[in-house]
């Protein structure tokens, strides 16, 4: 029992830290997206 509970606290471990990474990839596209629309309204490129 206890040997299960190790291993799916593992993959639990896997798994938030996959939706970490996702989710900081998607933020910096977010703000580069949004600097990007900023910089052209602003000198009309």
């Amino acid at each position: 029992m206890e040997k299960k509970f190790k291993k799916l606290k593992k993959e639990v471990r896997g798994i938030t830290l996959v939706a970490l990474v996702v989710t900081i990839i998607v933020l910096l596209i977010l703000a580069g997206v949004a600097i990007s629309f900023t910089i052209r309204r602003r000198w009309n490129i």
